[in-house]
C-alpha cells in the first residue's frame, strides 16, 4: 500500500490551522430514525462546505516552485473545484478547473468567485476529465486529481483521524464513493487507529463503479443522481486495491433513498448536505438491520446543493409523508361547486395550496368538470378521512399521484 498512516498524519500538520477542524456529534433524532447510534462529522462546515479543501490543500502545497508557476488544472463537479480554487488563490497558484455541463450552477458560481478560470464540458466527470486533459497537456499545467492522487488521499485521510480521537469506540464507518479518494484515506487511518472498526461504502445505485470493480459485477453505469458528487465511472488506479483490501463492502442506494437523507439532514439535524454528502445516511435507511444497535460515524462530506433542488426534495418529502396531497375531484358544473369543496375542506382542517378546474377532459360529462386541488394535510389518516368524506357528499374523489398527474 503506497499510503501509510505516517502519510496521514504528516498531512495533518499540513491541514492544522488551514482547514477547519469540523466538529463530530452524537445524532438523536437520526440514531431514533435508523436504529444506530449515529454520529455526524459535518465537513459542511469547512469554507467551501466539503471534505475537498483537506486533499486539496495537500497536494497543492507539495507542489515545487517550478509547478506552482505553471500553474494547475482540476476536473470535477464542484467540490474538489472549489477546494482547489480557493487554496490555489490563497498561494498564489493560477487554477483552471473543467466541470460538467450539469454541474449545478452554485457550484459554478462559487469556484469562478474563488478566482479560477471554469471550464463547462460534457454530461459527465468522465467527459469534463477529457476535455482537462486537452487542456493540460496544451497548456502544461500540473495536473491535480480528485481522488487518484496520493497526497489528495492522505488529506481526506485526516478526518477519520478526527473522528476517532473525538468517539474512540466507533463500531463502523459509513462512507461516500466516488473515485474512492475520500473512502481510502479513511479506511487507511480508521483501521489503523482500530483495526476492530469496520468499513462500508456507499454509492449511488445509478454509479455502482467501484461495487462492479471490486465483485466483477457489470451493473450499468450513467445516468440523472442527485449524488452528481460523486457520479464517477471509472474508480482510481490508486484507490481501488486500498478499497478491496481494507472496505468490507459497498451498498447501493437509490434516488428516492437520497433524497429522504436530505431531508432528514435539513429537519431532524438543522444542517444543509447535498446528495452525496448524504449517501452515508442513505446506507443507513437501506439496510437499518446491518447498523441497528452499532455506534456508526458518518462523514456529511459535502452541503453544496442547489437551492432550488433543495425546495423540491423538501416538497416531495411531504408528499411522500402525507402532508401534501393532490386529489382530482368530479363536480357539477354548476354555480356554487367551488365553494362547497373549499368549504368542506375548511372544515375538514385541510388547508388550500393550489386549485386547477378542468372541463375539457373526454371523460368528463359535457355538464360536469373535475376539479384538481392540492392542500396541505396532517398525515395518512387525514388524507383517507377527507377521502371518504367527499365520498359521503357525493363527491367522489381520487388521491393524484405527486409529480405526475395519474391517479393512485
Amino acid at each position: 500500500m503506497t499510503v501509510s498512516f505516517a502519510d496521514i498524519e504528516a498531512a495533518r500538520k499540513i491541514l492544522a490551522g488551514r482547514v477547519v477542524r469540523t466538529p463530530m456529534l452524537p445524532a438523536q433524532g437520526l440514531s431514533a430514525i435508523t436504529g444506530a447510534d449515529v454520529f455526524v462529522k459535518y465537513e459542511n462546515m469547512q469554507a467551501t462546505n466539503s471534505f475537498k479543501e483537506r486533499g486539496g490543500l495537500v497536494k497543492l502545497t507539495s507542489l515545487g516552485e517550478v509547478d506552482r508557476k505553471r500553474g494547475v488544472i482540476a476536473m470535477s463537479a464542484g467540490n474538489h473545484a472549489q477546494a482547489v480554487a480557493l487554496h490555489a488563490a490563497r498561494l498564489g497558484i493560477a487554477a483552471t478547473i473543467v466541470m460538467p455541463e450539469t454541474t449545478p450552477y452554485v457550484k459554478v458560481a462559487a469556484t469562478r468567485a474563488h478566482g479560477a478560470r471554469v471550464v463547462l464540458d460534457g454530461e459527465t466527470v468522465a467527459e469534463a476529465q477529457a476535455r482537462a486533459e486537452e487542456i493540460q497537456i496544451a497548456e502544461g499545467l500540473v495536473w491535480v486529481h480528485p481522488y487518484d492522487d496520493e497526497a489528495v488521499i492522505t488529506g481526506q485521510g485526516s478526518i477519520a483521524c478526527e473522528m476517532l480521537e473525538d468517539v474512540p469506540d466507533l463500531d463502523c464507518l459509513v462512507i461516500p464513493i466516488g473515485g474512492g479518494g475520500l473512502i481510502s484515506g479513511n479506511a487507511i487511518a480508521a483501521k489503523t487507529i482500530r483495526p476492530a472498526i469496520e468499513i462500508v461504502g456507499v454509492e449511488a445505485e445509478l454509479y455502482p463503479s467501484m461495487r462492479n470493480a471490486l465483485k466483477g459485477e457489470t451493473r450499468p453505469i450513467g445516468g440523472p443522481t442527485l449524488a452528481e458528487g460523486i457520479a464517477v465511472k471509472i474508480v482510481g488506479r490508486s484507490t481501488l486495491p486500498i478499497v478491496r483490501e481494507l472496505v468490507s463492502d459497498v451498498v447501493l442506494v437509490g434516488e428516492t433513498l437520497l433524497e429522504r437523507a436530505v431531508n432528514l439532514y435539513l429537519t431532524r439535524q438543522k444542517t444543509i448536505a447535498e446528495g452525496a454528502g448524504a449517501a452515508g445516511l442513505a446506507a443507513l435507511l437501506a439496510e437499518p438491520e446491518r447498523f441497528r444497535g452499532r455506534k456508526v460515524g458518518l462523514i456529511l462530506c459535502g452541503g453544496n446543493i442547489d437551492p432550488r433542488i433543495l425546495a423540491a426534495i423538501m416538497v416531495r418529502e411531504l408528499e411522500r409523508e402525507d402532508r401534501i396531497a393532490s386529489f382530482r375531484i368530479s363536480i357539477p358544473d354548476r354555480p356554487g361547486m367551488l365553494g362547497k369543496v373549499a368549504t368542506l375542506l375548511g372544515r375538514l382542517g385541510a388547508n388550500v395550496l393550489e386549485v386547477e378546474h378542468r372541463r375539457l377532459f373526454l371523460d368528463t360529462p359535457a355538464k360536469g368538470a373535475k376539479l384538481d386541488v392540492t392542500v396541505e394535510t396532517r398525515d395518512s389518516e387525514h388524507v383517507r378521512e377527507i377521502m371518504t368524506a367527499f365520498a359521503a357528499e357525493g363527491l367522489p374523489m381520487a388521491k393524484i399521484i405527486a409529480g405526475g398527474g395519474d391517479l393512485a
